[in-house]
């Protein structure tokens, strides 16, 4: 058994989250006092009686996920498991690189609050959209975002390359909306536009990746314990050295996370683990290859299904 560890970007938080794990285990309750420790300010509260706004709003968005990760990795490691390699969608690389040994937990979480900042203050609220573009190929998806960033109300690009026929675009507000009208006029399954505050992974947030930039250079990464498989390349971190200019360039390029998940495949992993909320990632996975060992632990009923699998 190849096993890999996958860890979530944005999108699927929700209040409660990462509650019952605390509750039942007490090295994820403990992660839990530590980000609030790093942040200073209790995160519990925010995520567990806060409000959907609040906890919507990237800054708080970024930490809170990265928290509840990091408790449910901590809970699939009393089991033993060990991972061969360790990918993460966006965000979902900070924990990675917590799961790898490269980053410590007390720096990943005011970094990535930081980051967070830093993406929304790129572009103002309300001006960048995103949309998902459902059944159609890479090559179809960079047709309709040139030819909706021809027509003049801003760009458009593709900035999640997720799995097969399901690609992420981010831009302009009006260009993303005519990037939608196109695709659907194309023949796409589906074209939505997505619950999110800014356009992430493309150009528009050069200037967040400068000062993240700044941010990295404060932090120490150590050597990777475990192979790392980056956005930016899909493929793995070459060295340690590379690191912080990898995660400054993903802010503002696309996510290549189908290619992440077939070099993985391609190199024998047959098992995926993902942790953190959702099972977004889990869905790109069967996307791929339906045959393989999917899992997902975000709460105790899909915990106690991983820890009857590998009995």
């Amino acid at each position: 058994m190849k096993t890999a560890f996958l860890f979530a970007g944005q999108g699927s938080q929700a209040i409660g989250m990462g509650k019952e794990l605390c509750e039942n285990f007490e090295a994820a309750d403990s992660v839990f006092d530590q980000a609030s420790d790093a942040l200073g300010f209790d995160i519990k509260k925010m995520i567990w009686e806060g409000d959907t706004e609040t906890l919507m709003i990237t800054e708080n968005t970024q930490p809170a996920i990265l928290t509840m990760s990091v408790a449910a990795l901590r809970v699939v490691e009393s089991l033993g498991i060990k991972p061969d390699v360790v990918a993460g969608l966006s965000l979902g690389e900070y924990t990675a690189h917590v799961a790898a040994g490269s980053l410590d937990f007390a720096d990943a979480v005011p970094l990535v609050r930081k980051r967070g900042k830093y993406m929304q203050e790129a572009v103002p609220l309300g001006v960048g959209g995103m949309a998902v573009i459902l059944g159609m190929d890479e090559q179809a998806v960079r047709d309709i975002c040139a030819y909706a960033t021809a027509k003049g109300d801003g760009t458009v690009e593709p900035a999640n390359f997720n799995c097969p026929g399901q690609i992420a675009v981010a831009g302009k507000k009006e260009a993303v909306e005519h990037a939608i009208e196109i695709a659907k006029e194309r023949g796409a399954k589906r074209a939505m536009a997505l619950p999110v505050s800014a356009p992430f992974h493309t150009s528009f947030l050069k200037s967040a990746g400068e000062k993240l930039a700044v941010e990295l250079e404060k932090v120490e990464f150590k050597e990777l314990k475990v192979p790392l498989i980056t956005n930016v390349t899909g493929d793995y971190v070459k060295s340690s050295a590379d690191i912080k200019e990898l995660l400054v360039r993903q802010v503002s390029s696309p996510v290549m996370f189908e290619a992440s998940l077939r070099r993985m495949i391609a190199d024998g992993v047959d098992t995926f683990i993902e942790m953190g909320p959702g099972k977004a990632l889990s869905g790109f996975v069967k996307k791929i290859d339906r045959s393989l060992n999917i899992y997902n632990v975000e709460d105790m009923a899909t915990f106690e299904k991983l820890k009857a699998a590998l009995a």
